[in-house]
């Protein structure tokens, strides 16, 4: 079988570190599913703009690893306990896909790039390759009371999030996103101590602190 590459995932998240680690998590952040050349016809999206959300198929771009192991620590578990890698969403699977649920800001028919699909809430980084979009259907892929296994039983706690004194408050657009980031808290699980951390959110280069349940934001800086 052979994968093709229909369309590029564009936002302001361009490294690995603070991408979300399950879509939905952080509701306001933006992208935008930019079309490969091939594929920019307006008359492949006719019928989409009745749907909220799609399924988006991608390639996990930024692991460079061709290992695999059959067994996974994920951060919800502390980053401490070995579980199946399919009973998991890490990134180190035999083949690197990742599947993703995405709500449908705004359909451009016609913008600078050809067709494009904005949408909220990816948990994909800048540049992610776009192997198909399938529109997210409520009759057959929700599943009322469904179980989660280890996460129903691990719930997430999240963290809150604080500026410093004096630190610039980007708009409030920005500020949005931003924040329900942090509050994921994108530091690997096991590190937990008081360095200071900095994540790259378009142009921005912003710091933090985490102490307990609290995270600092301590610097927001113009790259």
């Amino acid at each position: 079988m052979e994968l093709v590459q229909i369309a590029v995932y564009k936002s302001q998240l361009k490294e690995k570190f603070g991408i979300p680690r399950q879509s939905g998590l952080a509701p306001a952040v933006r992208g935008r599913i930019v079309f490969e050349p091939q594929f920019r016809d307006a008359n492949a999206l006719r019928g989409l703009d009745g749907f909220s959300h799609i399924w988006l198929i991608w390639g996990f771009s930024a692991n460079h690893s061709t290992a695999w192991s059959p067994t996974v620590r994920p951060p919800r578990l502390g980053g401490n306990t070995a579980i199946g890698v399919f009973a998991s969403r890490s990134p180190y699977r035999p083949n690197p896909l990742g599947l993703s649920s995405v709500k449908i800001e705004r359909i451009v028919p016609d913008g600078p790039e050809g067709p494009e699909i904005q949408v909220l809430g990816a948990d994909l980084m800048d540049g992610t390759p776009i192997y198909d979009v399938k529109p997210y259907v409520t009759y057959a892929d929700s599943h009322p009371g469904a179980k989660s296994g280890f996460v129903d039983a691990k719930p997430w706690q999240s963290l809150q999030v604080v500026f410093a004194p004096g630190v610039p408050m980007p708009s409030e657009q920005d500020k949005e996103a931003i924040v329900q980031i942090l509050e994921q808290d994108p530091r690997p699980q096991y590190q937990n101590d008081d360095r200071t951390y900095g994540l790259t959110y378009g142009s921005l280069n912003i710091r933090f602190t985490v102490n307990d349940s609290t995270l600092t934001v301590i610097a927001i800086e113009e790259k």
